[in-house]
């Protein structure tokens, strides 16, 4: 029996870069879930008898909202649901299913790699038809909505067991348990050379890959140790817990500490490698080097002719504007198209849907391809492994080649998290307000080429996207941006990019953070991060 259930709306249901979220208990009010979920399929139109997918990365609150989903979805008349078993999906997974069942879209529950447990975050998000996150247009519908909605539809059901692989009719809607990795492994065995990377395991080969207690553990198990071989516990706390196991699910050298104290050591294995919290970001760390998101996107499209998958080459790269050049050397000189677009996976989506991309990546740990239209960060694991296992060389001596061929971009990222939301918003407005006087000034020594405040105009759709981060870029190509992240649940986080372009290989062994520190000093000038934050120093630097 279908119930309409009359409601009033929250204020604050406002989807961000990636979705809704929020503190857990902002999600245990009662009809918050539901007010959200109904947003979304109001906004939505045709998908009556059509196919659902759902999943999450199994946070705490993960269940629960599973079965909401399900009682609204029959409600609403979708035809079917296909759902990971016990609730889980990789953020990427989840996008492959979609794709591969031609489902009407998706609805993943995560808060990505922000913390999990019953005080810590929760998300949804909606997918469209190809597989990737909603464009604006549809998120701002959604919200539109939520601002208004006075009922939900829900039907009176018991709870669906989502355990237990199978076909089951609620309410005549078919619900559809899957196992959770399998679609997803069987998608990277066509992509990569597993007998290549067999060998190279056999060969003596060492690796550690650290799930963070999160939804990659068991595609990691599953993928590396049993299909390619690699001895146990190669996968490091690969059982998804909802809290993370207390830890904050971020493969970054703050959160993944001991990956890269361990890949620093004596006897460090050969690669280290994580993932976070919903599968879809990656840390790469060789014996003895951090090769940072930018960098790793650069080498990977250099080498990605060595798996079977991209042997036919590559249609163009696309990169987040914060992202370092490195990728843009690498598509010069393969003479393909290179895209420039704001942070934010979906923007992606077109230029691969176009065939105008094939591999793309964020400095935030995100890189992926046109296989799914998510971030994927065991992807991006494995194809490191197929070049390794090719090249046969140290993830050092790659990056050191790399870099005499193509230059380096140093490059770092400053956080200041959980700022005050007033005084993050009155800086970047100070700082907007400056723009137009910036050009031709000198600061610490630097003169300043342009500055301006990043538009994106979709050569696909047409669409544009104002307001996107602020850009100080230097004469010689060093360059400052500037911008609030979309991601935190708690106040707001600064984030401060720095880069400098060095082409002379005699210079390409020094200290990052040493190499960048005028232009720190340049962008606080500039800025006054540390007087509107009142910060002395970054919460987190990558």
């Amino acid at each position: 029996m279908n119930k309409t259930i009359a409601t009033k709306p929250f204020d604050d249901q406002k989807p961000g870069t990636s979705g809704l979220r929020k503190k857990v208990p902002e999600f245990q009010q009662p009809h918050y879930v539901e007010n959200f979920v109904q947003s979304i399929f109001d906004a939505l139109e045709g998908f009556q008898g059509k196919t659902l997918v759902l999943g999450g990365d199994g946070r705490y609150y993960n269940r629960e909202v599973v079965q909401t989903v399900l009682a609204m979805a029959a409600a609403n008349g979708f035809g079917r649901v296909i759902v990971g078993q016990g609730g889980i999906l990789s953020t990427p997974a989840a996008s492959n299913v979609i794709r591969k069942y031609k489902a009407f879209g998706g609805i993943i529950l995560s808060a990505s790699h922000n913390p999990g447990g019953p005080h810590g975050d929760f998300g949804i998000k909606y997918n469209i038809e190809n597989g990737g996150p909603a464009p604006e247009k549809i998120t701002n519908a959604i919200y539109q909505r939520s601002k208004s909605i006075s009922r939900y539809l829900i039907a009176d059901i018991p709870a669906v067991d989502i355990d237990k692989v199978g076909k089951v009719d609620v309410a005549g809607m078919t619900v559809e348990v899957i196992d959770s990795v399998a679609d997803y492994a069987e998608l990277m065995e066509s992509l990569f050379d597993f007998d290549a990377i067999r060998e190279l395991f056999k060969s003596g080969f060492r690796m550690r890959f650290d799930a963070m207690h999160a939804v990659t553990g068991p595609y990691a198990k599953e993928i590396l140790e049993n299909r390619l071989g690699a001895p146990d516990h190669t996968a490091r706390n690969y059982h998804p817990l909802p809290d993370f196991g207390g830890h904050h699910p971020d493969p970054n050298l703050v959160h993944a500490k001991h990956l890269y104290d361990a890949m620093m050591a004596p006897d460090a294995p050969d690669f280290g490698a994580a993932s976070d919290g919903d599968g879809d970001r990656n840390l790469i760390i060789g014996r003895g080097i951090f090769i940072t998101p930018s960098d790793s996107l650069a080498m990977l499209a250099a080498n990605a002719h060595l798996a079977p998958g991209y042997k036919a080459g590559l249609k163009g790269i696309a990169r987040s504007m914060p992202t370092s050049g490195a990728a843009d050397h690498v598509a010069a000189k393969l003479g393909i198209g290179m895209y420039e677009t704001p942070t934010g996976w979906k923007f992606f989506g077109n230029l691969l849907d176009a065939g105008m991309a094939t591999i793309c990546g964020e400095e935030s740990a995100g890189t992926g391809s046109n296989h799914v239209r998510e971030k994927d960060g065991l992807w991006a694991v494995l194809l490191w492994l197929n070049i390794l296992a090719v090249r046969r060389e140290s993830v050092k001596d790659i990056a050191r080649e790399h870099w005499a061929t193509y230059g380096r971009n140093y490059y770092t990222r400053h956080d200041y998290e959980e700022v005050e939301a007033d005084r993050a918003n009155k800086m970047v407005d100070e700082l907007r307000a400056k723009l137009p006087s910036l050009a031709g000034t000198t600061v610490n020594g630097m003169k300043i080429e342009k500055a301006d405040d990043f538009s994106y105009h979709d050569p696909v759709d047409g669409s544009q996207s104002d307001h996107q981060g602020i850009r100080i870029l230097f004469e010689g190509g060093s360059r400052i941006v500037l911008r609030l992240s979309g991601t935190g649940t708690s106040g707001a986080t600064v984030r401060l990019y720095v880069e400098r372009y060095e082409p002379d290989p005699s210079k390409h062994d020094l200290d990052t953070q040493a190499t960048l520190a005028d232009l720190i000093v340049a962008a606080d000038d500039i800025a006054g991060i540390h007087a509107h934050t009142g910060r002395s120093k970054p919460s987190v630097i990558t």
